[in-house]
């Protein structure tokens, strides 16, 4: 995409504050950058401006290397193309196909992304090879992390709302381990009467684990300690131990929905930390059937490297008091709504209750990123590729939230 100078070297040490430098950037482009692509290619449409506006915010441009060492057939500029996967989650572009059909038609937007006009576009294979590339990479992650930190890093994030949304997957769910039957066959009826001649038997029968006592154990009676939890276990763990245990195949599964009715889904399930901003801080993917508990500790040690914050914010799946002594390690308030689990519910103070109120962006910022950055329209297989998709849905709706902190 064609550049411009934004500002000089100590443009930053004269920003007042975090507003005054996003204005900065939006009068550039305005002023200097819209009128000289209108010259170029002629009138832009709305949301070929906003494809512009976003497009500058993220520079995903400058992450993408150069494959190319100078033997062999040059391959195509790889900015372009992920120029394009940006312009089609701003778009709304369901398949690579049709944004390939837009870039054909659609003179702005070809040179909006860096495509030169002389020549043809690249094939939908190589639209796939590209983005199977970016997805090993983590490139969507790795520009959003740095937009967070560029633009959040130093400022006080007052509430950090924390919730798991259903991901629909159009593929399979991952067959679990289960017993093959030469396993759970009887015997053979001759080769138990040979074993009972010979006096021996090759394999011996297993003996049946002794079952659990009920009540207090006997004098002298020792009893094997009782099974840890995911989230005892996590405390104890680092953030790449943690992440490694996460599942992320594709399976099924059930939640309650906002009205307390469950609904069942197959495919994955996405984890997002949201600012009371509205801007997704870290999100994290894994399979559809894990508890959204086991994700709170692992996204809040991703959130603590990107932004300070003072308040968790959490519905009652993530009530325990394993999660609260963890929030508060952090130097942070846990705000998690009570789980009675059968008993009474334990209602927030008059001032916790209204902060509470703060977790209805985690619910806007799910609902943006399905309605209008693709999150509904999911067609790629395998954790790696979802979550680079999903990634780079949140990427623009973050651009777009921050864009918005200049009303």
């Amino acid at each position: 995409m064609m550049k411009f100078s934004k500002q000089t070297p100590n443009a930053r040490e004269m920003d007042a504050n975090r507003r005054e430098l996003i204005m900065q950037r939006w009068n550039v482009i305005q002023h200097e950058l819209l009128p000289e692509l209108r010259n170029d290619v002629g009138p832009l449409t709305p949301p070929l401006e906003k494809v512009i506006h976003l497009l500058e915010w993220v520079r995903i441009e400058e992450f993408t290397g150069a494959g190319w060492c100078g033997v062999g057939r040059p391959p195509h500029e790889r900015a372009w193309l992920a120029n394009a996967f940006v312009a089609k989650a701003v778009l709304g572009l369901t398949t690579t196909a049709a944004l390939i059909e837009r870039l054909e038609i659609d003179r702005a937007l070809r040179r909006i992304c860096g495509f030169p006009m002389c020549k043809k576009l690249p094939s939908e294979a190589t639209f796939s090879r590209a983005f199977e590339e970016f997805a090993e990479e983590r490139l969507a992650e790795r520009v959003h992390e740095a937009l967070i930190t560029e633009h959040l890093g130093d400022e006080l994030i007052g509430h950090l709302s924390r919730d798991g949304t259903a991901i629909i997957a159009r593929e399979r769910p991952a067959r679990t381990a289960v017993e093959s039957p030469a396993d759970t066959a009887q015997p053979d009826l001759l080769s138990t009467q040979a074993e009972t001649a010979s006096g021996a038997s090759a394999n011996p029968p297993a003996t049946p684990a002794p079952t659990k006592r009920r009540g207090r154990p006997r004098r002298g009676e020792t009893r094997p300690p009782a099974n840890e939890s995911p989230i005892q276990r996590q405390r104890k763990q680092t953030l790449a131990q943690m992440l490694e245990e996460i599942p992320t195949a594709c399976n099924r599964g059930t939640k309650c929905n906002a009205q307390g009715y469950k609904i069942s889904w197959n495919g994955y399930k996405l984890h997002i930390d949201t600012a009371d901003c509205g801007v997704p801080i870290a999100a994290l993917l894994s399979s559809a059937s894990m508890h959204d508990s086991r994700a709170a500790i692992p996204l809040s040690l991703i959130s603590v490297d990107r932004v300070t914050n003072c308040y968790d914010v959490m519905d009652a799946a993530y009530c325990s008091i394993e999660l609260h002594e963890h929030c508060r390690s952090l130097n942070h308030v846990p705000l998690i709504d009570h789980n009675p689990r059968g008993g009474e519910k334990e209602e927030f103070e008059p001032a916790d209750a209204i902060r509470y109120n703060e977790r209805t962006v985690a619910e806007r910022s799910n609902a943006r990123l399905k309605d209008e950055f693709g999150g509904n329209t999911l067609r790629v297989q395998g954790a790696t590729k979802v979550m680079s998709h999903l990634m780079f849905g949140i990427l623009v709706l973050s651009a777009d939230q921050l864009m918005r902190l200049r009303q």
